[in-house]
């Protein structure tokens, strides 16, 4: 071990040169793992996973899969290869997507979770702003991220919705799924391009599905969505959901990801309670961390968190003045908001088919 000291008039601290060094390769493994996730987003735009996925190939023979030039192929092969993503023979001069990662990365299923890929190229254009508004304070306003937010938000979410809204979440909110087949009214608060409102309106066509949003674009791809499945137990509104009409009450309301960047995320909660009849449940999808950073240290995707929250979810609500709750705000302050707002009977549970986030259900008395 080599130290560098100090003397009695020296002003700087010692360095241990050995603890240096590691944390400078620590370093590069987190600018490196910035370069991959570009190659996974690369790879989901382009639809190299899913004609990986067919089986082992030369780049050439996945490069016309895809209908790609080959050239870009192999260099982007060099790269997710020596990441570990794809296994390579020499002998052969193929590269090898195997089934456990092809999972991971290609097809329908809410296993693929390359399109969250996407999120990092994407908050990365907003450095320069966000840094701004470190001096100036205010932040980036919700608006500056569109249309590509609502792109992004969308691909990363879609699959999840397809694969678990019905049958894995719904039955968490015990008796909820036999009221929506009866027939109740649903509201869907920040409901984004309304994928999550058309998949429940299609599963539980007796119960009419009320999608809100800021998004002018984004509610307008939800209409068009339900036009071409044929629904007519959806509506769609542009709203700030912190007017949500409360008459005539809600029987559910949902909130998939959306209330930790809202202006004023306590009113909007007290909003959904006064919104919903004696006994409606409200299920929401958000953030699995704690409140605390002392117990967030550790947690290997905490950083994904924290980074997304700077650029983004905490920024969009400083720039209107709002709370900046910011995306960790965890489950302490989400159950004691919850309460705050009047729900009784607050449950936690792991989110199906997320490993960032969790559900929670509450109610309101009846």
């Amino acid at each position: 071990m080599t130290t560098v000291g100090t003397t009695a008039d020296d002003t700087e601290p010692a360095i241990d040169e050995e603890k240096a060094g590691a944390f400078a390769e620590q370093l590069f493994g987190h600018y490196t793992a910035a370069f991959v996730t570009s190659m996974i987003d690369l790879g989901f735009r382009t639809g190299l996973f899913d004609a990986a996925s067919q089986g082992p190939a030369t780049s050439a023979e996945l490069a016309t899969r895809a209908g790609l030039h080959e050239r870009y192929v192999r260099e982007w092969l060099g790269a997710v290869t020596t990441a570990g993503v794809f296994h390579y023979d020499p002998s052969t001069s193929t590269y090898t997507l195997p089934p456990e990662h092809a999972v991971c990365l290609a097809g329908e299923s809410e296993m693929n979770i390359a399109p969250v890929s996407m999120l990092s190229g994407l908050l990365a254009k907003y450095i320069v702003p966000v840094a701004q508004a470190f001096r100036d304070g205010g932040g980036v306003p919700y608006w500056a991220y569109r249309p590509e937010f609502t792109d992004v938000m969308d691909a990363a979410n879609r699959r999840v919705f397809d694969g678990v809204l019905v049958d894995g979440i719904v039955p968490l909110a015990a008796g909820l799924a036999e009221r929506l087949a009866q027939g109740i009214r649903v509201a869907d608060i920040g409901c984004g391009t309304g994928h999550s409102t058309n998949v429940l309106a299609r599963a539980f066509p007796a119960s009419t599905f009320e999608g809100y949003d800021l998004a002018e674009d984004a509610v307008d791809r939800g209409r068009a969505e339900a036009a071409d499945y044929g629904l007519t137990n959806t509506m769609f509104e542009v709203l700030d959901v912190a007017q949500l009409p409360a008459a005539p009450p809600f029987g559910a309301a949902f909130a998939f990801d959306a209330i930790h960047d809202q202006h004023d995320p306590a009113g909007v909660l007290a909003r959904v309670f006064d919104a919903l009849m004696p006994g409606g449940v409200f299920v929401a999808l958000d953030i699995n961390a704690s409140s605390h950073l002392e117990n967030n240290i550790g947690d290997p995707l905490a950083p994904f968190l924290y980074g997304i929250s700077t650029l983004h979810c905490m920024t969009v609500s400083l720039a209107t003045g709002g709370a900046g709750l910011g995306t960790v705000w965890g489950q302490e302050l989400a159950r004691q908001m919850l309460a705050d707002a009047g729900f009784v009977d607050v449950e936690v549970h792991d989110a199906p088919g997320d490993p960032t986030a969790c559900i929670y259900i509450a109610r309101k008395p009846a």
